[in-house]
């Protein structure tokens, strides 16, 4: 038995800001972030809009495609790395938001590599034989959590958040394979700094803007690029595929540049690749699913197609998923 994917959505809040934008804001230009990162503009939550509400936009568009009702939701997995609170699953919050009685849930923190581990997550769930209906998100508030004097951070991130519904299949089609990473001695250059145990919420990490993402751009750049190519062009050789067996690559939209040098090591032409970047920037959790139902929509998959998904994220995280596409 393995998982596999039979409904995708996203979720892209209303309010929009471009580069013309930024360059009002800080020292920067449209020409300058377009040619360092891709990105020409990014979506930004509206007053009072949280993760769970992108999240609860997701599950019930999940729902409307499969037919389902919420109670027969079995699990709920969100990756995020911007919770509505720190205690309380956002999950949690989700399943009351969408009335899923019957579920239970928790969220993954793995940053911008969280939907391929959830992914993993709730294929093995599947597996296992005990559920039938898992929901997996990935969706991220950034703008909670990016300070818009420095730029950066500020010119990279964008909110939003995507998700698909695991289901299981006796056919040749869902998850095939997942390779996943982590490297704990990277934290020190992509993180949050206060918030937690190490520096609680203080008058002082508050004046030190200690509760925005603290990012060391080229040292983060620097690893990414290769870890993303590496594990992308191992999950091939190790299921003995090659770059042309695969329909379509969705990898992280972290910049326009790793994208391209991961692309490159699997052998991939530009028409296999998914690009999203230049209209929502990164979307941490949520790139993949958006862009994964981007992909459905535009019936760039088809049953039997082979995909490939990669990521790279704080922590240091990442990983790669191959999937057979189709349904059950």
């Amino acid at each position: 038995m393995r998982a596999t994917v039979t409904a995708t959505a996203r979720y892209l809040p209303e309010r929009v800001l471009t580069n013309a934008d930024l360059e009002k804001m800080v020292d920067t230009s449209d020409e300058w972030i377009r040619n360092r990162t891709g990105i020409e503009k990014r979506h930004l939550v509206s007053e009072g809009e949280v993760t769970s509400d992108m999240c609860a936009h997701i599950a019930n568009r999940l729902l409307e495609k499969s037919k389902k009702s919420a109670g027969e939701i079995d699990v709920i997995l969100i990756a995020t790395c911007t919770p509505d609170f720190p205690v309380v699953a956002t999950a949690a919050i989700v399943q009351d938001k969408i009335g899923a009685k019957n579920a239970w849930g928790f969220d993954i923190a793995a940053a911008c590599s969280g939907f391929v581990y959830a992914m993993e997550t709730g294929a093995k769930m599947i597996e296992s034989g005990r559920y039938n209906n898992v929901m997996v998100m990935g969706a991220d508030t950034m703008s909670s959590i990016i300070d818009y004097s420095d730029r950066n951070t500020c010119v990279i991130f964008g909110d939003g958040g995507g998700g698909v519904l695991l289901e299981p299949t006796d056919t040749d089609a869902g998850v095939l394979d997942s390779i996943l990473h982590t490297d704990g001695s990277g934290s020190q250059y992509l993180k949050v700094p206060a918030g937690g145990s190490v520096h609680p919420a203080s008058k002082d990490t508050i004046e030190k803007k200690m509760h925005y993402v603290y990012q060391d751009g080229k040292t983060v750049f620097k690893f990414a690029v290769k870890k993303m190519a590496d594990v992308s062009k191992q999950i091939l050789d190790k299921n003995g595929f090659t770059g042309n067996d695969i329909k379509l690559f969705i990898p992280h939209q972290a910049n326009r540049r790793i994208i391209d040098a991961a692309a490159k090591r699997c052998g991939l032409s530009p028409d296999q690749i998914l690009v999203n970047i230049n209209k929502y920037g990164n979307t941490t959790a949520g790139t993949i699913p958006i862009a994964l139902d981007e992909a459905v929509e535009t019936n760039r998959l088809n049953n039997g197609d082979l995909l490939l998904l990669a990521a790279f994220g704080g922590g240091f995280t990442w990983g790669s998923m191959l999937i057979r596409w189709g349904d059950t």
